[in-house]
């Protein structure tokens, strides 16, 4: 699933390209990437519009038109947003091959199109269908997201911050970073990589954090999503960019699908573990295991 570094990278690069442009139409054509609203609606509601400028928030990416309204995608599971030029074909060395009158082999996926004022062409593709959009006026959308934890980038992630998510959380911190009402856009790969850089085991307690491990996974989430981004996203299974390449963060993994290898710190074995149903990715020796720690007992007058 793309997380935060990938949804950053494809925002980044689209941005320039598509800021200020009109969009001369918008065809959805899988009714469930518009759901509830009707394909024809949301479609009709868009086209026309210029867009003002693209951002993210936590996971999603908002597309600003004029007119004070957010087109909101998210891309889900297997979601991509890709600009076309011309009549490219991609990954032809993948040995994926096209269906007749298909220009790209991205085509048989694509859920709706952007047709911009230039010509080139906004694809959202998405081989499980599980991507959505959604029209916001600008007024409502921060109540929209007003379940949406802290963005990892922002002044008000601090170790103090996260210390107040998690007092008295008795879940596992790999399901406390999970958890997007506390930190928006961690996902399974960059919870892995950043408690294996706070030397955190994923099972200790999230309430068991002293302010000397609060400062470490401040610092980890943010290297970690950071490297994600520098490295253009993790490409394990559908992610492409913007450009529909491969990110190269998959080849920096310190841990996450590691098992079985040499940890990069200290040589032990990189270990798997199902925690919250979602594989965990670890190094038992040297991620230190915290314990809950006990509630103080009331003194007696």
């Amino acid at each position: 699933m793309p997380e935060l570094p990938e949804v950053e990278t494809v925002v980044r690069q689209l941005e320039p390209e598509v800021e200020g442009r009109r969009i001369a139409r918008l065809e959805v054509l899988d009714a469930r990437w518009s759901r509830p609203v009707p394909p024809e609606q949301l479609g009709e509601a868009v086209s026309g519009a210029t867009i003002e400028h693209l951002g993210r928030r936590g996971k999603y990416i908002l597309m600003e038109l004029d007119g004070g309204r957010t087109l909101v995608m998210h891309l889900r599971m297997t979601g991509n947003l890709i600009l076309r030029e011309g009549e490219e074909v991609i990954d032809p060395s993948e040995g994926r091959r096209l269906y007749e009158s298909e220009r790209s082999t991205e085509e048989r996926h694509l859920r709706a199109r952007f047709v911009l004022d230039d010509g080139r062409e906004l694809w959202f593709t998405d081989p499980r269908r599980f991507g959505e959009a959604f029209l916001v006026d600008d007024d409502g959308l921060e109540a929209r997201f007003a379940n949406l934890g802290l963005e990892p980038f922002s002044p008000e992630f601090t170790a103090q911050a996260l210390g107040e998510m998690a007092a008295g959380r008795t879940a596992p911190l790999k399901s406390f970073l999970l958890d997007q009402s506390g930190v928006a856009g961690v996902g399974n790969i960059y919870a892995d990589e950043a408690l294996f850089r706070a030397e955190l085991h994923p099972l200790s307690p999230a309430g068991s954090m002293k302010p000397e491990h609060l400062e470490a996974l401040r610092d980890a989430v943010v290297a970690a999503l950071e490297a994600g981004i520098d490295a253009g996203g993790s490409s394990i299974d559908d992610y492409r960019d913007a450009r529909g390449e491969k990110g190269t963060m998959q080849n920096e993994f310190l841990v996450h699908t590691r098992e079985g290898e040499d940890c990069p710190r200290c040589g032990s074995t990189i270990a798997r573990i199902v925690v919250g149903g979602r594989s965990t990715y670890f190094c038992p020796s040297c991620q230190v295991r915290l314990r809950r720690r006990p509630k103080r007992r009331a003194k007696r007058k």
